[in-house]
């Protein structure tokens, strides 16, 4: 077992190189310049991840990391803790929003319990062996009282995900996707969000799963009220994640941190898996060289995220399910980027005229 010092100095930058060799084919395409856009950009990325001009997205997994949050106490979401364990049930039924899209992308789901506060029962389902239990404890702490875990926890969730996330890499994945579920979990991601990007609460601090107005101002109160009385220190991700985080957040970062030791593209979903990102980012920033932005949350502070972490989302269709919803269906585009870079002809192959 890595510790995260090592996980941390095994991760190296993408060689430019690559990227650079890449865009010279791309500028050969029989096509005018850059005539697809981002799709250029996003096989030219996998390129230098990839080191290599035949790049492959043939292996997809989303991992949805679980986990319940003491803050919900608060008042801070629409809907009861009970619906946690009911969804993951659900994941593994393959009945739920990520399953249908992952069938359409071939994406295999893979769910962990980093934190569920209920014990799953499996009893039944088709994909019961796709939920791996790892359960740090029955939920955080409520951030608005003291720290929601200790720092040694906030580690064994990040070393949990890089963990998960490798073993699928040396199973064959070659592209990652991050998911999550567990309720209230967007009241840590935008305190994660607010003290890491320095936005204020009212920009980060959104409804949600449909709070209304009485409790998103509960919502921002407690945000408010964790961070001043933890004070976590924007420096360090770890001391972020154990003050105001979550287990599967800090799930979600350590796989982020997998990906780029393995030299693996991730895609990131929507707010609660960049609050993950930010953590990974905060730790390592090199992670950057292997993030893709699946899409681009409703909830109003991810905008913020994705600016400041230099990410421009591939999709933007107004959604706020989570689960890897949007890291999955940024796949089929991503694998679009790949066709096009290797089965477009140049235009010497194509005998057309260049300019």
């Amino acid at each position: 077992m890595m510790n995260l010092a090592e996980i941390i100095e095994g991760i190296k930058p993408v060689d430019q190189k690559w990227i650079q060799k890449a865009q010279e084919r791309t500028a050969q395409l029989v096509m005018p310049t850059r005539a697809l856009g981002r799709l250029h950009a996003i096989s030219e990325q996998l390129c230098g991840i990839q080191e290599t001009l035949e790049p492959a997205i043939n292996h997809k997994a989303i991992l949805v990391m679980a986990g319940d949050h003491g803050v919900v106490e608060e008042g801070v979401s629409a809907y009861p803790q009970e619906v946690t364990p009911a969804m993951v049930q659900t994941f593994l039924a393959g009945g739920a929003g990520i399953n249908a899209i992952s069938r359409q992308v071939g994406a295999d789901v893979w769910v962990v319990d980093m934190g569920v506060i209920a014990d799953i029962d499996t009893t039944g389902l088709k994909a019961a062996d796709r939920l791996v239990v790892r359960k740090i404890a029955n939920g955080t702490a409520n951030f608005t009282k003291g720290p929601a875990m200790s720092h040694q926890d906030a580690e064994t969730a990040l070393v949990t995900g890089f963990e998960r996330a490798s073993k699928l890499i040396e199973e064959g994945a070659d592209i990652l996707g991050t998911g999550d579920m567990g309720i209230g979990n967007t009241t840590p991601s935008a305190a994660i969000g607010a003290v890491l990007t320095g936005a204020t609460l009212e920009e980060m601090v959104g409804r949600g799963t449909g709070v209304d107005d009485a409790g998103l101002e509960r919502k921002r109160d407690a945000i408010r009220r964790g961070i001043e009385f933890n004070t976590p220190e924007p420096e360090d991700g770890l001391d972020v994640l154990a003050k105001i985080g979550g287990f599967e957040i800090g799930g979600i970062a350590g796989a982020i941190l997998a990906a780029a030791f393995h030299r693996r593209a991730v895609v990131v979903d929507g707010f609660i898996s960049t609050a993950g990102a930010l953590i990974a980012h905060a730790l390592c920033p090199t992670v950057k060289d292997y993030l893709f932005a699946g899409h681009c949350s409703e909830e109003p502070g991810h905008r913020f995220m994705l600016q400041y972490l230099g990410l421009t989302p591939i999709l933007d269709l107004e959604m706020r399910l989570g689960e890897g919803t949007g890291a999955a269906l940024a796949m089929g585009v991503m694998e679009a980027a790949v066709r096009m870079f290797k089965e477009v002809l140049t235009f010497e192959e194509a005998g057309v005229a260049n300019k």
